[in-house]
């Protein structure tokens, strides 16, 4: 899920102001399709939804409209005031930044942050930001509150003219205009240590522990969790100060690594062996068998070492229990996710983009592209993605070339890279996912993936495929059984499609012709479509749909015994009806293809099979 945040425009003449935020925060811009056309990065048609959604999904806004327009669509939708995005609103002409909704979420800072830029005005409402400058109940990055139920006091307190005390090192308290004294009665402690909570006072945990985990493959998730909690503990230190886990490399896709770092709710981070053995003179228990095994005297204690680096320390030496082991590093200053050490584990989101229309992409495809640092895909597929694209490195692929582009895909994955394939229509469907995980299948053969390579993590994601997008267009031809069936033979000896074409004539299934012809194959279509007229009539309609979704779409319906081959092309896909599908017209002049569910053998229903000519 992405956190960039969402400019919001209505009209052309704010597109200057949104593209200048977008850039200064690194966000996107949203526009109303109907005023702002193709020049936003995401377009949307109905405000309220759009603006709802993005709320939902926890994304920052910036609203270039009236603040109060932005109150009367999300006032319906407020709930827990701990879990809200921040939402802005901004004079179109930048002149008033107003901070709406989490403005201890970075709303505050952000608003600020808006008005510097623009020379504009943020009016910040927020009592302890406006006196002392800082939110005691939303700690900067890289910090958690441990009794966030008593902040809220404890400002109170403050405003009304108490004093508080500072024990620990946290700058960013220390730094704010606080009034802070040596015997202050409100106690700001903090402690990465399991100290008890002030009594009236806030407890604040740096997030600078990392849990070097060293285990077996296949070890079970609740013992490696149990052995973190058990060495936390001996060591006296708190679990909501853990910023970071931290192992080998080779464990990268290690299950119960991952599932110690969602239960801490921190990110895991990998080194290589030589990375982990340059911290041997560190080690307070180096092992030869860990040597013999992994290349480096460490594991548990390596990781953690090197994760809080030459300043860091080791905060509690190797545990071990049956099939794992664990350390405790400390790092100077807490973790956060611009400066983490190591490499994350590879991601690879093999996405279908549909036919190519912003309207038509999921928000799950586009929030996996904003997420990619990398995307892979035959150039025109590339390019549809237009605004999204923006800041991506493209890595650009000829048709053909479909296994180079999935391995060098899986391969930028490996080294820790977020990678977006991108494949139109939708992935799994004679597109790029099996490639995918055939090449995972075969990965240990000579030809096969490095090993980081099979160690990443893996997201399909579906979009809507050119068989989903021709039966919207026309009606619902899909409204009983259907199959798909690739014409082409290039992976798929002729007379297995000749087979499969024969078995779907006889079963009267509904059938979307995929590669249906191309520049040196024009027979196949024929052969079809000659080999269906035994089975079904020669007016069942055949829906020819070009260019799905994109300039130039064209959408065409026809009887079957017309069916010209010279009528279609490579971009074009065919689905052909059953014996029940029929047509109907309407008074626009529209003709729509639609397939009953059986509904025509109810009694006292009267359905026709029948075609009109008209329709073409």
């Amino acid at each position: 899920m992405t956190t960039k945040p969402a400019i919001i425009i209505l009209s052309a003449s704010a597109l200057a102001m949104a593209a200048r935020l977008a850039t200064e925060l690194d966000g996107e811009v949203h526009g109303l399709r109907k005023r702002i056309g193709d020049d936003a990065e995401v377009t949307f048609d109905d405000v309220a939804a759009h603006l709802v959604g993005l709320f939902r999904e926890g994304r920052p806004i910036v609203a270039l409209m009236a603040a109060g327009a932005v109150i009367r669509l999300l006032a319906p939708h407020l709930g827990d005031k701990t879990r809200e995005p921040p939402v802005i609103a901004v004079a179109e002409d930048g002149s008033a930044v107003v901070p709406l909704l989490g403005g201890h979420h970075g709303a505050n800072e952000m608003a600020r942050r808006i008005a510097g830029l623009v020379d504009g005005f943020a009016a910040i409402t927020t009592v302890g930001d406006i006196k002392f400058g800082v939110a005691l109940d939303q700690p900067p990055e890289g910090w958690a509150l441990a009794n966030p139920e008593t902040a809220k006091q404890v400002m109170a307190d403050l405003v009304a003219g108490a004093s508080a005390r500072l024990e620990g090192d946290a700058p960013w308290l220390a730094d704010s205009a606080l009034p802070l004294s040596e015997d202050g009665g409100i106690a700001l402690l903090a402690s990465d240590e399991n100290v008890n909570t002030p009594v009236s006072g806030l407890l604040y945990r740096p997030k600078r522990l990392v849990l070097g985990i060293g285990c077996e493959r296949g070890c079970d998730p609740a013992e490696v969790l149990a052995l973190a909690k058990e060495s936390l503990s001996e060591a006296g230190l708190s679990a909501e100060a853990v910023g970071l886990v931290a192992s080998i490399d080779v464990k990268a896709d290690e299950a119960a690594l991952h599932h110690v770092a969602r239960h801490l709710g921190c990110p895991v981070r990998f080194f290589d062996a030589a990375t982990l053995e340059a911290e041997a003179p560190r080690l307070i228990n180096p092992s030869e068998i860990v040597f013999s095994e992994v290349g480096c005297h460490g594991v548990a204690e390596g990781a953690a070492l090197a994760a809080v680096g030459a300043s860091g320390e080791l905060a509690a030496p190797k545990r071990k229990s049956r099939r794992a082991t664990c350390a405790i590093g400390r790092a100077p200053h807490p973790f956060t996710e611009s400066d983490l050490p190591g490499r994350g584990r590879g991601r690879l989101f093999v996405v279908g983009i549909g036919p190519g229309s912003d309207g038509w992409r999921s928000p799950e495809v586009s929030q996996m592209v904003a997420a990619s640092t990398d995307l892979v895909g035959y150039s025109l597929y590339l390019d549809l993605l237009g605004p999204l694209a923006k800041g991506k490195v493209r890595h650009d692929f000829d048709l053909g070339k479909e296994e180079a582009r999935v391995r060098h895909a899986m391969e930028l994955a490996g080294e820790g890279r977020s990678v977006a394939l991108v494949c139109s229509g939708d992935a799994g469907i004679y597109a790029m996912a099996t490639l995918v995980f055939e090449l995972l299948d075969k990965a240990d053969g000579p030809e096969g993936l490095s090993d980081g390579a099979r160690r990443i993590e893996i997201a399909v994601s579906p979009g809507i495929s050119a068989l989903q997008a021709a039966a919207a267009r026309v009606g619902a031809p899909l409204g009983h059984d259907f199959c798909t069936i690739s014409l082409s033979d290039l992976l798929t000896p002729w007379e297995d499609i000749k087979r499969r074409v024969r078995a779907a004539g006889e079963g009267d299934f509904v059938i979307a012709f995929y590669n249906p012809v191309s520049k040196k194959r024009r027979t196949q279509l024929a052969w079809a479509r000659d080999q269906l007229l035994e089975h079904r009539p020669a007016s069942s309609p055949v829906i020819l749909a070009t260019n799905l979704g994109r300039e130039g779409e064209t959408i065409r319906v026809v009887p079957l015994g017309d069916l010209n081959v010279d009528d279609v092309d490579m971009l074009t896909v065919v689905v052909v009806g059953s014996s029940n599908s029929s047509t109907v017209a309407t008074g626009d002049g529209r003709t729509w293809v639609y397939t009953p569910r059986g509904y025509a053998r109810k009694e006292g229903t009267a359905m026709t099979n029948s075609f009109s000519g008209d329709a073409a």
